[in-house]
């Protein structure tokens, strides 16, 4: 059986980028494979976009660039020239953050922090959003003054999360700021759910507000409302075509002779009483909403006991500062993994083995498997086939696809596979090292009339500053 396809969302500075084979081969020819190529000029655009939806319904806006999406240098440039903030989870990323360019007053420290965290968000002079009470005590312990976020959790309708100062936990949070008021400078509340759901990030900002209420009381001034990450990506081209392979997918978790899934990886779902139950890991690749769509959905969302006015207006009526974390939408359809086919083979099982110069760590994070099919770029003839892509590790777990993807032409040894939309989390969460494979060369691509150039992220600088 041929599998039905997935296509990937590619950004049209990508699409000129791949369609340039040259261009194309010159990366491959210069850095190697496998090669993870960055393109500032969609992050740029991508800025762009969010920030249009904020100069429209909150205009006392800070974007915070959340570092830990991606270790590119290019990205980071591109963020702190285009005059925004960025937000850090670690002292390399505190580094990194520096030597950007971003001054400290437009750096923030973010999620869990151990002492020596602290200590280095202390002397660079940077926000610290507090995560725990322990992070609150130390930092009030040092003799240095620090402005903070509280990052607060345990929202009315929220799932139980690790992260942030529980609600109930409040009272202990107070009296410490109050207490230290001289050395601990209360600029807001943040919050980082678990969800994209507008409701319950609606109903988060509600407590956020009673806090701010509540800090007035304790002699406190905060100006501030942090509202976290987690604005989605757009992977699939073609939303239907995601659907007819999720039911091609379930129909052959029931017939053997149609399955698309390798060994007993069934992304999930399990069979009972004759059919398929649950729902896919990969369930995030079928979104169809935009980063900016969520964003002004949000901002126009009525805020329960506010008189039916918009969250945006809200904020602006109650002079509050939106700050918000965005990794995934800006780098959104940024990156692009190329890799090179080593040799194809057929399994004991009949399917076709397209191996790669690849682990499926360096391309896929975590567990996920990834619904959208890899590119393709082959002079072979149209002939589509189901395939399986193997990685170049000895381990049976290295299938970078655990599914089976159609391709239009076979490829053969020597020809390139694109992995689209990379740039979020799959090419830094888990690269592997095994077999003393080193890790993949990271290449800022950028756009100039009649071609490409190429440049070593760590080496790219922005010639301007993105426009607003």
């Amino acid at each position: 059986m041929t599998p039905p396809a997935v296509p990937a969302a590619v950004h049209p500075s990508v699409a000129a980028f791949l369609a340039d084979r040259d261009a194309v081969r010159a990366a491959l020819r210069r850095f190697g494979s496998p090669v993870h190529l960055v393109f500032p000029e969609v992050f740029g655009g991508n800025l762009a976009a969010l920030r249009a939806v904020l100069d429209a319904a909150a205009p006392a806006a800070r974007i915070c660039y959340a570092h830990k999406v991606n270790r590119s240098a290019a990205f980071a440039a591109t963020a702190a020239a285009a005059g925004i903030a960025v937000d850090v989870a670690s002292a390399p990323e505190l580094r990194a953050a520096l030597a950007a360019g971003f001054p400290a007053e437009r750096i923030e420290a973010t999620g869990p922090k151990g002492t020596a965290m602290l200590r280095a968000a202390l002397e660079a002079g940077v926000t610290v959003n507090v995560d725990n009470l322990w992070e609150l005590r130390t930092l009030a312990d040092s003799a240095v003054p620090v402005p903070v976020l509280l990052r607060v959790s345990g929202f009315p309708g929220s799932a139980v999360s690790r992260f942030g100062i529980d609600l109930a936990d409040m009272g202990a949070a107070w009296e410490i700021l109050t207490r230290h008021r001289d050395r601990l400078r209360l600029l807001g509340f943040a919050f980082h759910l678990d969800t994209a759901a507008t409701a319950e990030r609606v109903r988060a900002v509600a407590e956020c507000l009673r806090l701010v209420e509540r800090a007035y009381e304790h002699g406190l001034t905060p100006s501030v409302l942090d509202i976290g990450g987690g604005l989605r990506q757009l992977f699939t081209a073609d939303a239907a075509a995601y659907d007819r392979y999720d039911a091609a997918l379930r129909a052959g978790l029931l017939d053997t002779s149609a399955r698309l899934h390798w060994g007993g990886n069934t992304f999930g779902y399990h069979v009972a009483d004759g059919a398929v139950h649950g729902a896919p890991v990969f369930h995030k690749y079928a979104n169809t909403e935009s980063a900016p769509a969520m964003l002004a959905e949000l901002l126009a969302a009525p805020l329960p006991g506010h008189g039916g006015r918009a969250l945006g207006r809200v904020l602006a009526d109650n002079l509050l500062d939106l700050w918000l974390e965005p990794g995934k939408a800006l780098v959104d359809q940024a990156g692009i993994t190329l890799a090179t086919v080593e040799f194809v083979k057929r399994a004991g099982n009949g399917a076709t083995l397209v191996h790669l110069d690849l682990s499926r760590d360096t391309v896929t994070a975590a567990d996920q498997e990834v619904l959208i099919d890899p590119i393709v770029l082959t002079d072979a003839p149209p002939d589509p086939i189901g395939v399986y892509f193997a990685g170049h590790l000895c381990l049976e777990r290295d299938l970078i696809t655990q599914r089976q993807v159609r391709v239009e032409a076979l490829p053969g040894p020597g020809d390139t596979v694109v992995f689209a939309n990379t740039a979020a989390y799959h090419t830094d969460l888990s690269a592997a090292r095994a077999s003393m494979h080193p890790e993949p060369a990271k290449v800022a691509v950028i756009r100039r009339e009649g071609g490409f150039v190429l440049c070593p992220d760590a080496e790219y600088r922005p010639e301007t500053a993105v426009p607003r």
